[in-house]
């Protein structure tokens, strides 16, 4: 579990490295992630007490290279604290342990369910999410809670994360035009919150409707009105 001594003197964010310019060797490391940030922008935004980090390091100690999550959930803590948004995740600056991690296998297993999993149970994340695109036997998201030190997998799907008020899981869907399974946002109920595209989708969907009725309803006086005229009845006169 991670402790902070405020006697010692460690680096700050902008003095330690901030890419261990390692490639990520899997879009779907990358898309995953970002979807569920983008997805959070949506449903909180005028929450300003998280952060939800894609491909960046969380460092630990300085003596220790971070630790790299394809994405991680941070709630109580400054969504935006300076105009060049964060370099990196440090813990001795933040003092907030991410509620959340995300993995995505890549076709080289990284030690998602062994290594990795550990490291994150040692560090105190509460919530473990490992998904693996390619399994076809066994489930292709598994999410953990740690409990007294231990992952614990958790049941069902989506899984309902009762820490953050949110539920993950898979479905069908469509981003960046590309169809295919992604992980999505839950509410309680286990309705999927839409993603932005599909959030302009439906803004434009009603927006069509809106146009459609008006120009029913500009049909409908002028057929009345047409009605009125042939009995003899001008219509302007009332």
């Amino acid at each position: 579990m991670f402790s902070y001594d405020p006697k010692l003197h460690w680096p700050g964010a902008e003095d330690l490295p901030d890419s261990d310019d390692t490639p990520v060797d899997n879009e779907l490391q990358d898309l995953i992630p970002g979807l569920l940030k983008s997805i959070l922008a949506l449903i909180w935004p005028n929450r300003w007490d998280w952060f939800f980090g894609v491909d960046m390091g969380i460092y630990y100690h300085p003596d220790e290279p971070p630790i790299i999550p394809d994405g991680f959930l941070s709630l109580g803590v400054e969504r935006v604290f300076d105009p060049d948004l964060r370099l990196s995740y440090v813990l001795w600056e933040e003092r907030v342990i991410p509620q959340l991690v995300v993995e995505v296998v890549s076709e080289t297993y990284r030690g998602e369910y062994s290594r990795k999993k550990e490291s994150y149970g040692e560090l105190g994340v509460l919530y473990y999410a490992v998904y693996n695109p390619r399994r076809r036997r066994k489930p292709r998201l598994e999410v953990y809670q740690l409990v007294d030190g231990v992952y614990e997998l958790l049941s069902g799907e989506p899984v309902w994360l009762a820490q953050i008020g949110l539920g993950i899981g898979r479905a069908e869907g469509t981003y960046l035009g590309i169809k295919r399974e992604w992980l999505y946002w839950f509410d309680e109920r286990g309705e999927r919150f839409l993603t932005p595209e599909e959030r302009l989708q439906e803004s434009q969907e009603r927006l069509q409707e809106t146009e459609q009725r008006l120009q029913d309803a500009e049909l409908r006086a002028q057929r009345l009105a047409e009605q009125l005229r042939s009995l003899g009845v001008d219509p302007q006169e009332y």
